[in-house]
């Protein structure tokens, strides 16, 4: 059932029941079958007046008032039903319908097999035949079961419903949190890239104008890139890959003034953990750039693992919690994985991350 076709139940339609018992005891009061008048009549109003009020109790904030209409409904109905039978027998049917309305569990798996042999038991002793014996009986058990049913059902769409505005909401949250974490790496990475190399033009535009104009064409080329990446992280599919941000990761630090050395072992990864190992590459490299002062670098990759180092001075902001860190943290922890920062005792600042072995 789609939210645009699903409503919830309404109370008028059950209420709408109620005709039937009104028109059996209706005519057969009104022509004189029922004496005394005054007694049907009152047994009518109360019936009519509490089946409403147990109906409408089911809707309410109370539901469990409902309880207490049915069992003051019942002492109503089952004495008049014996005293009177005939038009009184269809009670026992809404007594039936109440008891599915507002009983859930064991009361409602109890009372109405309970009511089916109560009916039977009355219409069989008031003289009704076999077939209608069975027909009242039958009634009384199978409407409440079907009504019980059918709210049941309409319990479940809601919940169901609300299960699947709580996943939408969380989905969100979750695109949300990918989409800054992306943001920050990518930007992070490459505005630091850009400041170095614009630095670079500064002091190379006097002494040397076709070192700075190969500096600015690569401010240029790392722009454009930066735009296809942010475009890419936006619709979700960006997937550099990690060789690629190896690549970058020399270019990166050799127009920063850091020598670097890259080693790795072990056979190629899995699509998606070459895209998380990627993503420390490029965080460890933007740290060592923004914050290291280190005049060398070392990347090495091991299998599912990469670790980082450098002899910087300064630790990088990640080791205190940065937002860099959280997120590389965040991105590994859904894979399995793990991420630590810290400085080294010789000097120097280390970053690695590992992943879950996919032999």
């Amino acid at each position: 059932m789609s939210e645009q076709t699903y409503e919830p139940p309404q109370p008028r339609a059950l209420i709408l029941l109620i005709v039937m018992g009104i028109t059996g005891v209706l005519w057969d009061t009104l022509d004189g079958t029922f004496q005394p008048a005054w007694l049907s009549w009152t047994g009518l109003t109360l019936a009519c007046t509490l089946y409403v009020m147990a109906v409408l109790s089911r809707f309410s904030p109370h539901p469990e008032r409902g309880r207490l209409f049915l069992a003051g409904m019942a002492v109503v109905v089952v004495p008049l039903g014996v005293y009177y039978g005939d038009g009184w027998h269809y009670w026992f049917i809404l007594l039936g319908a109440v008891g599915g309305i507002v009983l859930t569990g064991p009361p409602l798996r109890i009372s109405l097999p309970v009511l089916g042999l109560l009916t039977a038991a009355v219409t069989w002793w008031q003289g009704v035949g076999i077939e209608g014996v069975m027909a009242f009986a039958w009634a009384a058990f199978s409407v409440g079961a079907v009504l019980a049913l059918v709210l049941n059902l309409h319990a479940v769409i809601a919940e169901v419903r609300q299960t699947r505005q709580r996943l939408a909401e969380a989905a969100v949250a979750e695109e949300r949190l990918r989409f800054s974490r992306d943001l920050h790496d990518l930007l992070g990475h490459t505005l630091s890239v850009i400041v170095v190399k614009a630095e670079a033009v500064r002091r190379l535009a006097g002494r040397d104008p076709d070192q700075a104009a190969a500096q600015a064409a690569d401010i240029e080329a790392v722009g454009r890139q930066a735009l296809t990446e942010v475009r890419e992280a936006v619709t979700g599919y960006r997937s550099g890959g990690l060789a690629v941000e190896l690549d970058r990761a020399r270019g990166a630090l050799a127009a920063a003034g850091v020598s670097v050395v890259v080693r790795r072992t072990g056979a190629p990864l899995a699509a998606q953990a070459e895209a998380l190992l990627g993503w420390v590459v490029r965080e460890g490299v933007t740290n060592i750039i923004r914050h290291s002062g280190a005049s060398s670098a070392e990347i090495s990759l091991a299998g599912s693992s990469v670790t980082i180092r450098d002899n910087g001075l300064t630790a990088a902001p990640a080791a205190s919690g940065g937002s860099g860190l959280r997120g590389l943290s965040e991105r590994l922890a859904q894979a399995g994985g793990h991420v630590s920062a810290g400085p080294l005792p010789s000097g120097g600042f280390e970053l690695s991350a590992s992943l879950p072995s996919t032999d």
